[in-house]
């Protein structure tokens, strides 16, 4: 087994969905359809100024780091960079879909300017959550994870402990470093910032079986299963709901 090592340190900043229980809810669009046994850790990942670096054998150490107003500029550089590098028709997104509501707003409209003017003024509001993996200080990977109560796409699919849920997302990961853990990294340091604010579980709706990497964006099923979440509902879409206790 790889060896593991937890330690803190500070990054050098340069700018890396709920059971269905109305038949009636807004259809979402595709992209925006809303990821273990726990593992030790040494510290919560917060926006302290702290964050987690997980290092694997033979793997640069990957750093974590939740996402505040000191980090919007790495934010924009890893969306407007490697992020969508592979899928560029979806590079206009910039992780807003979920924080909107689809009875409001029509999303098939909405433009990349309008998007990114939107995803920094959330992220100065501290009204935007989510992660940041970085590699020698650069951002490589994201991954999208907010109490349920900010995402607004979901309003329309009210469940009873909403107010006790965090949501992940999706991911996203440089795709020149793809298959090297960074995904499940991000997903522990989300698990961990959702229970740090006091948080009792985490969903995710990741597809049983996604016909390519940008169908996958949930996260892999199979990592939610090896992390310790479990399926409690299929949805009609293809995708199940999954959860787990924090």
């Amino acid at each position: 087994m790889p060896e593991r090592s937890v330690t803190m340190g500070r990054t050098t900043h340069v700018a890396l969905p709920e059971p269905r229980l109305s038949n009636t809810a807004v259809k979402r669009p595709r992209q925006c359809r809303a990821r273990y046994p726990r593992r030790p850790h040494a510290s919560t990942v917060g926006d302290t100024g702290q964050a987690l670096t997980l290092t694997l054998m033979n793997d640069p150490a990957v750093s974590i780091q939740r996402l505040s107003p000191s980090l919007e500029q790495d934010f924009l550089r890893f969306f407007e960079g490697t992020a969508f590098s592979d899928n560029p028709r979806w590079s206009s997104c910039y992780c807003q879909c979920f924080y909107e509501d689809h009875t409001v707003i029509k999303w098939s409209d909405r433009t990349a300017t309008e998007n990114r003017a939107l995803a920094c003024e959330r992220i100065r509001r501290r009204s935007m959550e989510g992660y940041l993996a970085y590699i020698d200080g650069i951002p490589v990977g994201w991954c999208n994870a907010a109490p349920r109560r900010l995402l607004h796409a979901l309003d329309s699919e009210p469940t009873a402990d909403a107010e006790r849920v965090g949501t992940i997302l999706c991911f996203l990961v440089d795709p020149s470093l793809r298959g090297r853990g960074i995904a499940r990294q991000l997903l522990d340091a989300a698990c961990d910032g959702l229970r740090s604010q006091g948080l009792a579980i985490a969903e995710a709706n990741p597809r049983t079986s996604p016909r390519s990497a940008a169908e996958n964006h949930f996260g892999p099923l199979q990592m939610y299963l090896a992390a310790g979440f479990t399926i409690v509902k299929e949805d009609d879409d293809g995708s199940v709901w999954v959860r787990r206790q924090l």
